[in-house]
């Protein structure tokens, strides 16, 4: 008899995280546009974190974070301020990488995705961090 290493279950776990997550990301980019915004970037790498959306809506560039949960509470307690700190550190990575974008207005806006409810769109859901603090 053959056990299967312990670690499959948390791989098959994350998996499906990943699945849900990408579903997420789809279905808030698709409900940015319906709202006018034009998704720049998708999943944005860097060095110091990733960004699931990149979007301009009018003079502003807007950072997203995209949250499935089951309920409106939960959504909002999944960004502590760790967090908020590593996105605003990944959108100064953008912005050096895009400089034509440095002139638009910054935004750090969460999207909560919850069963069988539309998208909850929280826009300004935090503050940028002072120039000193990234």
């Amino acid at each position: 008899m053959t056990l299967a290493p312990h670690h499959k279950p948390a791989q098959k776990g994350r998996k499906k995280a990943e699945i849900l997550g990408r579903r997420a990301e789809g279905l808030a980019a698709l409900y940015l546009k319906l709202k006018g915004y034009r998704i720049i970037a998708r999943r944005y790498r860097s060095p110091l974190g990733e960004i699931d959306l990149i979007a301009r809506h009018h003079n502003s560039l807007v950072f997203i974070e995209v949250k499935a949960r089951k309920t409106l509470t939960s959504g909002l307690e999944a960004v502590p301020p760790r967090q908020q700190q590593r996105l605003m550190r990944g959108a100064l990575h953008f912005i050096m990488r895009h400089p034509l974008e440095a002139d638009l207005s910054l935004r750090f806006d969460v999207i909560i995705i919850r069963p069988f409810k539309l998208p909850k769109h929280l826009i300004h859901a935090f503050a940028g961090a002072k120039p000193g603090q990234l």
